[in-house]
């Protein structure tokens, strides 16, 4: 596995985290994923940004070693470094939410 290869995977799990987990995605797709994950497990695990960088580093890990040690340290790894990237972009935009609100209905009552 080449250096440009491992930064390629660390930037794929960092994106499709962060898309699942804090964007709304083309026509709003992902916020409706998320709206109907609910409050269950898959809901929760779309709230959590280390969570899921666990679940979505998985197959990738798989794919590019092809040892069970490789591919455990490479799962983790490319986790934490996803985990890295979003802290520093974080750091470089404090004013972005980094959570899911769903939208609220329009509650307001014409009187």
């Amino acid at each position: 596995m080449s250096a440009i290869q491992l930064i390629l995977a660390i930037l794929t799990v960092w994106r499709v985290t962060h898309l699942l987990t804090a964007e709304d995605g083309p026509f709003e797709i992902v916020t409706r994923l998320r709206l109907r994950a609910g409050s269950g497990w898959f809901g929760k695990l779309l709230d959590c940004f280390y969570c899921l960088s666990l679940w979505i580093s998985a197959p990738l890990a798989l794919w590019m070693d092809t040892q069970w040690l490789g591919r455990v340290l490479l799962w983790l790894g490319l986790s934490a470094a996803a985990i890295l990237v979003n802290r520093a972009a974080e750091a470089l935009a404090p004013e972005r939410p980094h959570y899911f609100e769903a939208p609220r209905a329009d509650t307001s009552e014409e009187t």
